[in-house]
């Protein structure tokens, strides 16, 4: 990919290869042990625009790092343009680098407010809250898009040029429509046709969850790099190795993976740092489960940390079963892909 650093907006960029907003999991103890082990942009959950406006306090918790981290994507979610841009504000004044706009998700639940993957049905909208937006902070937006609602809608040439259009300084694809959830495979050619009609930085994702991977999705797409989701969870220093990696001649792939028992240490400190006890405990659970997935008697593992309702319990286990021998494994099985 070379070292030549990515703009977006003013925002300078060496690597090339980002954390993507996932519901649920990158939160701060989620992006911060990605940046510990080497990720440079990452992305927030998706933020309710009307949560963060009308003051929820459980949605305004989630920008309260924000000013910490940099740089950092903020993403907002919703179906009305005045309200979006209100929300981007704040997101700015609490230290946002990029608002990203999200318009990509598939799930019911959003869809079904205009919000998401529907506004790629709702040109005009999705239009409008990219140029009000953009009129109201002075900081890079940037969109998260699909291919569009199905197959006989595909309309992700047109729809990103109208994003640019607007004003938005990077379009990140998702290579899929919105029918198709995340099943089938992410169409990485439909990306290159839209590399080739913006003059912004293009993104590629789905699908890659390994430096081959990511330098063949290069290839196909032409993308200026990638975004990578589902493949880092239980996994947060894959941002890193791929970016390293596409660093490296094609027939390279001694790719050195932080030791596991490190990454969750840290990872578990900070969960500990920022949560209450209870959502301490049921987040520790879960990411120590994907942690723990494929290496040896993992299973009773995971018996274990869900019958624990203490943290300091939940970390003795991990030091327990996170040891430079039990990882061995599972290390040189992740090292071949």
């Amino acid at each position: 990919m070379g070292s030549k650093p990515l703009f977006i907006g003013n925002i300078r960029l060496h690597k090339r290869v980002f954390l993507a907003p996932l519901a649920g999991i990158t939160d701060f103890p989620f992006r911060q042990t990605a940046r510990m082990f080497g990720a440079e942009l990452t992305f927030t959950e998706m933020i309710s625009a009307n949560g963060i406006v009308f003051g929820n306090q459980k949605t305004l918790a989630m920008l309260k790092t924000v000013w910490k981290e940099k740089p950092l994507a903020v993403q907002i979610f919703g179906s009305d343009p005045e309200l979006m841009a209100e929300a981007a504000v704040v997101c700015k004044d609490f230290g946002a680098s990029i608002i990203d706009i999200n318009m990509g998700c598939p799930q019911k639940k959003i869809v079904k407010t205009g919000a998401g993957a529907a506004l790629m049905k709702r040109t005009k909208i999705a239009t409008a809250i990219v140029k009000k937006v953009v009129k109201k902070v002075s900081v890079p937006v940037s969109c998260k898009i699909r291919l569009g609602w199905d197959h006989n809608t595909i309309n992700v040439v047109e729809f990103s040029k109208r994003m640019e259009d607007a004003g938005a300084s990077m379009i990140t694809i998702h290579g899929r429509t919105r029918a198709q959830m995340f099943s089938g495979s992410a169409r990485w050619d439909m990306i290159q046709k839209v590399k080739a009609s913006l003059s912004i930085p293009v993104i590629a994702n789905g699908d890659i969850s390994s430096v081959k991977e990511a330098r063949r999705c290069l290839q196909i797409s032409g993308a200026d790099g990638v975004m990578i989701g589902r493949a880092a969870i239980g996994k947060p220093w894959l941002i890193d190795m791929v970016s390293k990696g596409l660093e490296m001649e094609d027939n390279k792939t001694d790719l050195e993976i932080p030791p596991l028992h490190r990454v969750v240490t840290y990872h578990l400190d900070k969960i500990q740092e920022f949560y209450n006890e209870k959502i301490q405990v049921q987040t520790a659970r879960k990411h120590l489960a994907w942690y723990s997935k494929g290496m040896k008697n993992s299973s009773a593992f995971r018996n274990q940390i869900f019958r624990t309702d203490d943290i300091d319990t939940l970390k003795a286990l991990a030091k327990d079963f996170f040891t430079p021998e039990n990882e061995e494994r599972n290390i040189a099985k992740q090292a071949k892909k």
